[in-house]
């Protein structure tokens, strides 16, 4: 199966890229707080615990979120030609669960595409997203934290997959079509 991991800090155009890479080769859609969601609204037991946490204001333990990811997987089959993660990883803690789990089904993370934008286009896109989408989110004081915080506990996520040689970095200003050439260059690569 070709298993992508999409990375990149918020306003980076993950969701954007996705949905070419979506069209193009055929992959699902893994992503950590629609399967969660899902999970919950379903009340599997799998939700039903994850539901607890969310409710106390804890983070979901990164156990259970594999837990839900691999129910996702296996719920796929043979029917899709791999997955892209959305959402997931998002320390090196979580990359090792999520190997372990792949290894477990006999598969292994194909890719990771890397956006990579600086702080100053990003925070312009995230204010210029929250003036179209209403999101109240989208302001530069939340987007500047957010960047904070993908920095400090998902940016060394970067060098454990650059270090698998998985890593494909992406450089993702410019034209959305300029862009999708390069990650589909990246993922030709692999298949």
């Amino acid at each position: 199966m070709l298993n992508i991991v999409i990375f990149g800090a918020p306003g980076s155009g993950k969701g954007t890229q996705s949905d070419k890479i979506i069209a193009e080769y055929g992959v699902a859609h893994i992503s950590t707080g629609d399967a969660l969601r899902n999970e919950i609204k379903k009340e599997t037991e799998l939700g039903k615990t994850a539901k607890g946490y969310i409710e106390k204001g804890q983070l979901v333990p990164d156990e259970l979120v594999v837990g839900i990811l691999a129910s996702v997987l296996d719920s796929l089959g043979k029917s899709v030609p791999g997955v892209i993660f959305d959402g997931f990883p998002r320390d090196i803690e979580q990359a090792k669960i999520l190997d372990k789990m792949l290894a477990e089904r006999g598969e292994k993370v194909s890719t990771v595409i890397g956006l990579e934008v600086d702080d100053a286009e990003l925070v312009k896109r995230i204010i210029l997203r929250g003036q179209t989408s209403g999101r109240s989110d989208d302001n530069e004081e939340t987007a500047r934290k957010r960047l904070e915080t993908y920095h400090a506990q998902t940016q060394p996520l970067r060098e454990f997959y650059i270090r698998q040689g998985k890593y494909a970095r992406i450089e993702g200003v410019g034209s959305i079509d300029r862009i999708y050439s390069d990650i589909k260059a990246a993922i030709e690569a692999v298949k």
